[in-house]
């Protein structure tokens, strides 16, 4: 696989949840340490993604906030 993002964070997934149109899926990325990302239902389907199957955090964002109160 080749990509330009640099921040490529390999996982297992370990929850799907479809809605009407959008999954979140939650990936293991060790230590109990959890990445949830919104995508498709198509593209949940397209990579084949399920519980248990390795893949990756693909991360590339202009902007990461923090907030505290």
């Amino acid at each position: 696989m080749k990509i330009s993002a640099r921040n490529l964070i390999e996982g297992k997934v370990v929850e799907v949840t479809k809605g009407a149109t959008t999954a979140h899926v939650k990936l293991d990325i060790g230590n109990g340490t959890i990445v949830t990302s919104s995508i498709t239902n198509q593209s949940v389907d397209d990579l084949g993604l399920e519980v248990g199957k390795q893949a990756y955090a693909v991360i590339k964002a202009s902007d990461v906030l923090v907030a505290v109160d």
